[in-house]
């Protein structure tokens, strides 16, 4: 069977509630066999690591704020995330970033709970699970300063982590994957009129790419308006595959890798 990856999902959220343990059937089934659930706020992170026990070998934990709820962080954020990965299940430090798309909280409050997040994943060398919606400007200086001053003999140096549903341009693909980033790639890539990302893709090295859903967001065609969920996941394979014209299992095999290598799974 082929190997695949998710490593992007929110198994957690509400919309499972009813078949979150056939969902993940459905995953495993279809021949996943990594998992990586981000948190969004310190419930949702700890619902992450509950699942990442749950499903032993399977599911496994990152946990951060996400910038839209970045006015939730407070005095006490730090150390619960720190208490958080303290279980070994925990892989990463996301979802984390900027996104000024929404505008959920202020500039300066997003960039002050991303920069003590970045902080924590050098203390703990966890790789990062970055979301970046319309903040190339400030998140490139942001992350690139980061990068620039980890220890030279951090792991993080060879795997600082993931831009996560990636939608900026290929200058700046091609910048992070120079700091050793990889890039996620979503259901988006097979929309019809997605012409500009599938051209970016076609270019990008299969050994810098991860396969994310973002369920259940992003549906990928042709269930496309649906709740998306990990099993969904073969049809982005399908697609970066035809877009590199190589095999699917060449495209599952590349990124299954390259997930194991990102998260020390």
């Amino acid at each position: 069977m082929i190997q695949l990856t998710d490593t992007h999902c929110h198994l957690d959220f509400d919309v499972y509630d009813e078949d979150l343990h056939q969902a993940v059937l459905r995953a495993r089934d279809s021949g996943i066999e990594l998992i990586i659930n981000p948190g969004i706020d310190i419930p949702s992170s700890r619902k992450a690591v509950d699942l990442s026990n749950q499903y032993p070998g399977l599911v496994f934990a990152a946990m951060g704020f996400h910038p839209n709820y970045a006015n939730l962080w407070n005095e006490k954020s730090l150390e619960d995330l720190r208490t958080l990965a303290k279980d070994n299940k925990v892989k990463a430090i996301g979802e984390i970033g900027l996104d000024y798309y929404r505008e959920h909280a202020a500039h300066e409050t997003q960039k002050n709970v991303f920069q003590a997040q970045l902080d924590l994943a050098r203390e703990l060398e966890l790789p990062l699970l970055i979301h970046n919606r319309d903040a190339d400007e400030d998140l490139i200086p942001i992350l690139s300063h980061w990068y620039h001053n980890l220890p030279a003999n951090s792991r993080l140096v060879r795997n600082p982590g993931v831009l996560h549903s990636f939608s900026s341009g290929l200058e700046v693909a091609e910048l992070f994957i120079n700091m050793n980033f990889v890039i996620g790639i979503t259901g988006p890539v097979t929309f019809k009129n997605a012409a500009q990302r599938k051209d970016i893709v076609a270019k990008l090295p299969l050994e810098s790419l991860l396969l994310e859903t973002d369920s259940p967001y992003l549906t990928p065609q042709p269930y496309r308006g649906r709740r998306n969920e990990p099993a969904n996941i073969i049809y982005i394979a399908w697609e970066i595959a035809n877009l590199h014209s190589c095999s699917v299992e060449h495209v599952a095999r590349v990124t299954t890798a390259n997930a194991r290598e990102l998260f020390a799974v």
